[in-house]
């Protein structure tokens, strides 16, 4: 877990929900919000048109990939927010079940939204995060 950010359990609220209800953030650390991560590849094509899950998979990894570059990491995230292109509830679980499996231990409070439509050509997925670290400023 990151030494920045403090997850929250709340217990008089429901224990259904896979994330910490809150998360706290204590100077000084750095913040760093990300861009929609979407499920592209490098040549900026879709991938898994059709497959929720898979393009989770992607988005996370693409994910990944920007918080490291701004010095960040998976464990850093203090927030999420998914958005899935579906009226159905379990294309909507399947991406989540994939955005929670990669988080692991660490579970941030995390906002899961049927969307009518998404960027990119066959776009099911993205995810954007905001995450803090602690240490120098870039």
């Amino acid at each position: 877990m990151s030494d920045a950010v403090a997850l929250v359990r709340v217990p008089e609220l429901s224990d259904v929900a896979e994330y910490a209800y809150a998360a706290t953030v204590d100077p000084p650390a750095r913040l760093v919000f990300t861009a929609g991560a979407c499920p592209l590849d490098t040549e900026g094509r879709t991938v898994a048109p059709g497959d929720p899950a898979a393009q989770a998979r992607q988005v996370m990894a693409n994910l990944e990939v920007a918080l490291a570059a701004a010095g960040a990491r998976l464990a850093d995230v203090g927030k999420t927010t998914v958005y899935v292109a579906s009226p159905r509830q379990s294309d909507l679980v399947a991406a989540w079940e994939v955005v929670r499996d990669a988080f692991g231990d660490h579970d941030p409070p995390s906002t899961l939204l049927g969307v009518a439509v998404l960027g990119y050509t066959d776009q099911l997925v993205e995810v954007e995060a905001v995450a803090a670290v602690r240490g120098e400023t870039r």
